[in-house]
Formats: structure tokens, sequence, C-alpha cells
């Protein structure tokens, strides 16, 4: 793990941008994972309340200040105005998972100095999810 990802994994809490009732998505996985590692996460999704037994939040805007990282499973456009609304916040780390990335939302994170992962490894290989 690189310093990036242990500067990640240091939040007490984490959100789950994209999280996704359906446990064959990508969004519900990377929710489980965290559960699976006894993290305390936070599923954002607008569209449901209640996801692996856990209340949604509307937006990041919604979550817990405890909450530093948020991993981002959505389409590139919805991740870069996620991105701003992280920024506003006061998240410190931002992981996009594969296929959630655009040069713009990753343009911002560093130049607002977000510890950022993005074009890597996709959080369930690095958390040796299975399932």
């Amino acid at each position: 793990m690189n310093e990036a990802m242990e500067a990640f994994f240091s939040s007490p809490a984490f959100g789950v941008v994209g999280a996704s009732k359906h446990k064959s998505k990508y969004g519900n996985k990377v929710l489980r994972s965290y559960m699976k590692n006894d993290h305390v996460v936070y599923p954002v999704n607008p569209k449901e309340d209640v996801i692996e037994g856990l209340n949604c939040y509307e937006s990041v805007s919604e979550l817990p200040k405890e909450v530093k990282s948020i991993s981002i499973i959505t389409p590139p456009k919805v991740t870069e105005q996620v991105v701003k609304e992280a920024i506003n916040k006061g998240i410190k780390n931002i992981w996009m998972q594969p296929g959630a990335e655009s040069k713009e939302a990753i343009d911002t994170c560093l130049a607002h100095h977000i510890n950022v992962i993005a074009g890597g490894p996709c959080i369930l290989v690095v958390a040796g999810f299975k399932e």
C-alpha cells in the first residue's frame, strides 16, 4: 500500500458515493468491503433510504464530520460535482474507482490539495474483498 492509500485509510469514517442496494454493483461491493473490514461507513445515494442496513445520505454535504475519506463510484460528470461538494465539506481523501474519474475531477482535487487516488487499482483489490 502506498502513502496516498495509507492516508486514505487513516480516516475515522468513510463515505461511499454511488452506493447501491444491488449486490452485483460496485457501489454495493465497495460499501460491503468497508463493512467487512470493520470500518465506520456511510452510503451516499439520493435515491435510497437504506442500503445494507445503513441509513443513506442524500449528498456528501450531509455526511458526519468524522468522514475524511470518500470512495466515488459514479459517472465522471457526477464525480466532478461530487468533488466540488467534497471540497466544501472538508473531505481530505478521495478514491475515484476505475471508470468514475475524469481529468477535471482529478485536477480539481490536486488544485485543492486533496489526496486523490485515481487511474489506479480498485479499492476492492487493495482491501482484499471477497464475495
